[in-house]
């Protein structure tokens, strides 16, 4: 015979995975990515199998002469992000805002940050890559922090 549970024993069984975790993101880590040396075209950094939490990127690139690289994020097969340096740069993404995108330069070196005030959920998969469209670009460094859900 089957044992009866009460509503609220099964809602309160389905929440214990994420009890531990109430008040901030289990398991956090960062993953690295590099490209070096950079030729023009597309170049997968950071691959994540999910479930997981988005928390925040950045992306540095040292050298290239247009800053036609693009900063790619794909989450769960939707694009969350897609510009490039010098997109960023003219849209005045120079300072911290609620859009979750900023650009800093400093010295040959162009790091572009990317975090939203809320986690982002993966279920499936995150892909962070970028499109070099310019010459030059002597290297690529990317992490990406996350957690489990």
């Amino acid at each position: 015979m089957a044992k009866k549970v009460k509503r609220a024993e099964a809602i309160e069984s389905a929440a214990a995975p994420f009890a531990k975790c109430v008040g901030g993101v289990c398991d956090p880590e960062r993953t690295q990515g590099l490209v070096a040396p950079v030729p023009t075209g597309p170049h997968t950094l950071v691959t994540l199998r999910g479930p997981g939490l988005f928390l925040g990127l950045e992306v540095t690139k040292q050298g290239g002469s247009s800053d036609l690289t693009f900063v790619i994020l794909d989450i769960d097969g939707r694009n969350v992000t897609n510009l490039s340096y010098a997109a960023a740069a003219n849209s005045g993404l120079i300072q911290q805002n609620p859009y979750g995108l900023v650009l800093l330069q400093a010295a040959g070196l162009k790091t572009m940050t990317v975090g939203f005030p809320t986690p982002l959920v993966y279920k499936r998969q995150l892909v962070l890559s970028v499109g070099v469209n310019e010459p030059g670009v002597v290297q690529i460094v990317a992490n990406v922090i996350h957690g489990s859900v």
